[in-house]
């Protein structure tokens, strides 16, 4: 049961946020992250622990996770299948961006085998295998329901773990050949939007295969005939096992009543099937960028956010959401540390 986020304390986080030595907003989007930061971590708390209270991140953990696709065998991507799993041994090396970010940033890393073709044998990557690959979406349903199932439940128990660590702050990054062609499939599920809108280039290919990614994505949406309306059925037809533990760990986190922080395109696309199943959540999800896949902004306007970053980023891997870390550091030690003009004996300018 994931609960709406209770707004008792709003007016007061923003009275004291408007109370600080600056003018009214003049710390734009840092007032406004520090304001949802505040409202989800005081959570329970009555008014006077409230005021006592100081709000920090605790062991804040990122989760890549890897899923192979049966899609990438259509050519959607410049790589084949098999970079998923090498991909895999870098993250377990130390070697890849989102390492180096979680490294600079303080990320607790862990690396997620949700079903690639060659199990990794690194004793880091924790094994939540669903299978080798999904099938391709354009023929039959991505998965099996038991898949998606265990998937869900895979998620849930990771989050437990990181909770019982004391983890407030989750983020969820991804690595799988082929997702953004099922991202842009769940995208026009869930929105209607257009395949011709929702697919882009990926990982850089040429506009042949971007026209090969928008057929296969609109056979899928003919063939499997889709509800918006029925979220699950979306998932397991056209997601991967990367994005249905990526969904699963949202709504974990967001029962638990902890911070998200949503990444770019294919992270965004879990986002709103998480969502669809459970409107409360959203309230407690951060978006950190706007990718420069194209369709991640029509993404973001079509659920009404607006991300922290736009740094024309589009690797995946959690990277956009490791970068938001510090920005989000800042935005609790602006509530927490910055002076009232009480108590710095600054006359208020009200304008």
């Amino acid at each position: 049961m994931i609960q709406t986020l209770d707004l008792k304390h709003c007016s007061r986080i923003r009275q004291k946020l408007d109370m600080k030595t600056k003018p009214l907003g003049s710390l734009g989007k840092l007032e406004t992250l520090a304001n949802q930061l505040v409202l989800i971590l005081s959570q329970g708390m009555s008014d006077e622990e409230l005021e006592k209270a100081k709000f920090t991140i605790i062991n804040p953990s990122i989760s890549v996770f890897a899923g192979d696709h049966g899609i990438a065998g259509e050519g959607v991507s410049i790589a084949p299948s098999e970079v998923t799993g090498q991909m895999v041994a870098n993250f377990a090396q130390g070697g890849a961006a989102i390492c180096v970010l979680a490294r600079q940033f303080g990320w607790r890393l862990n690396v997620v085998d949700c079903g690639i073709l060659v199990p990794s044998n690194n004793a880091s990557v924790i094994n939540c295998r669903l299978g080798e690959s999904t099938a391709a979406f354009h023929q039959q349903a991505a998965m099996t329901y038991d898949q998606l199932d265990k998937g869900l439940a895979n998620a849930g128990e990771l989050v437990q773990r990181e909770l019982s660590q004391g983890c407030n702050l989750f983020a969820f990054g991804e690595m799988g050949i082929g997702n953004t062609t099922s991202a842009a499939a769940i995208f026009s599920a869930l929105s209607g939007v257009t395949p011709e809108l929702a697919v882009g280039k990926g990982t850089g290919v040429s506009d042949e295969v971007v026209d090969k990614k928008r057929l296969l994505v609109e056979q899928a949406l003919n063939l499997h005939q889709l509800s918006s309306n029925k979220p699950l059925e979306v998932l397991q037809c056209l997601g991967g096992f990367e994005i249905v533990h990526i969904v699963g760990a949202m709504l974990a986190v967001a029962s638990a009543k902890k911070i998200i922080v949503v990444d770019g395109f294919i992270a965004t696309a879990a986002a709103m099937v998480a969502i669809k199943i459970a409107p409360s959540s959203k309230g407690y999800m951060v978006f950190a960028h706007c990718s420069n896949e194209q369709g991640h902004q029509k993404m973001l306007e079509w659920l009404g956010v607006d991300p922290l970053l736009h740094l024309e980023m589009r690797l995946g891997e959690g990277s956009g959401a490791a970068l938001a870390l510090p920005i989000i550091h800042s935005a609790l030690a602006i509530y927490n540390d910055m002076a009232s003009f009480e108590e710095a004996e600054v006359t208020q300018v009200v304008k």
